[in-house]
């Protein structure tokens, strides 16, 4: 190939590069623009709501990315391994528990989750696990209180863990049988997202500020965590300000809104293709709820949009056998519709 070839090639490969590394901000620009040509009060509107929201969010915002950059500096985030030890029912428990309040995302935990289930770990404690590591974590606590208040964020980490014990124990039933032997793809091994590696449980240094390492990680984890949740909140608080703006509160009210069963029903299924990101859903739900929908569709849309999510399903599905993943999703749905329908009924308590 000549050189003047490397030379036309080059940039637009540096292009498509850039623009998929930097697609949400780019998303967010593009409506934004779109707006100032078609809508141009529309868009001054959308851009002070969502700057607004951001400042209103600030506050949780930066203690959450706080605690995640925490967790990785110390090495705190490796005592999650010590949770999948002892009999299976305590085991399952644990294992929800951790994933619950875990920092792992639905990626890094890939070969964690490898690993586990390679070292002999049951397939019931890992499910546990698995089903409760999307839906919360600290970040997601804090700043599901922000948007949604501090009863929703208490009872989505119930709804995490309860998830978590209900698929576990579903598993151990089916396991029992035999029915789940062998749940990893051939070739499975403890690779995954970016080359991350399952790190054996050790000592967490809490000082991690007299390791110039540790600090070095504690900045990168800061700024990482910074960029990724700042363009999702951006866009989605623009999503919401259009959704306010565009979408008749009774439509919303008539499909996810009422106390029935049909509302929590509807937002279980919708959830799977609507869902578009953990922290995204938080203020689209927020401004859905302010429209009409019932909080326990909130619950639920969240919940089985968290487990069923693209990033989530697609680690199931590169990781396990199709049964196992059928599994996976199952599970989620009806332990979504569950949890919805208990919150509804809590909240007319």
């Amino acid at each position: 190939m000549s050189a003047s070839s490397h030379i036309s090639v080059r940039p637009g490969a540096v292009l498509w590069k850039f623009a998929s590394e930097q697609r949400v901000w780019l998303a967010s620009a593009l409506i934004l623009l779109l707006l100032a040509v078609f809508d141009r009060p529309q868009a001054v509107d959308s851009t002070d709501f969502a700057v607004a929201a951001l400042l209103h969010t600030a506050p949780y915002l930066i203690f959450s990315i706080a605690v995640a950059a925490f967790a990785g500096a110390t090495g705190a985030d490796n005592l999650i391994a010590r949770a999948f030890t002892g009999a299976p029912v305590v085991m399952i428990l644990l294992g929800a528990v951790a994933g619950g309040l875990s920092p792992f995302c639905s990626c890094g935990v890939i070969p964690l989750i490898a690993a586990l289930l390679a070292m002999g770990v049951p397939l019931s404690a890992v499910m546990a696990f698995w089903l409760a590591s999307p839906i919360m974590d600290p970040s997601m606590f804090f700043l599901t209180a922000g948007v949604l208040g501090a009863e929703f964020a208490v009872a989505k980490t119930f709804a995490a863990i309860g998830l978590g014990v209900f698929g576990g124990a579903v598993v151990y039933m089916l396991s029992k049988g035999g029915a789940l032997n062998d749940p990893l793809r051939e070739g499975i091994g403890n690779g995954g997202c970016g080359g991350a590696k399952v790190r054996a449980p050790k000592p967490v240094v809490w000082k991690f500020w007299t390791d110039s390492e540790r600090r070095a990680k504690f900045a990168s984890n800061a700024l990482s965590n910074t960029l990724f949740l700042g363009k999702w909140l951006f866009l989605a608080f623009i999503l919401e300000s259009l959704m306010l703006a565009w979408v008749p509160a009774e439509m919303v009210t008539q499909a996810l809104g009422g106390d029935g069963v049909l509302p929590i029903v509807t937002a279980t299924l919708v959830g799977v293709p609507a869902y578009l990101n953990g922290y995204a859903a938080l203020p689209l739900v927020g401004g859905l709820i302010e429209q009409g929908m019932a909080p326990g569709a909130g619950m639920a849309f969240l919940v089985a949009g968290g487990v069923t999510s693209i990033p989530a399903a697609m680690a199931v599905w590169a990781l396990a056998k199709p049964r196992v993943f059928v599994l996976y999703i199952l599970l989620s749905l009806s332990g979504a519709f569950a949890v919805g329908l208990l919150f509804q009924l809590w909240q007319t308590i």
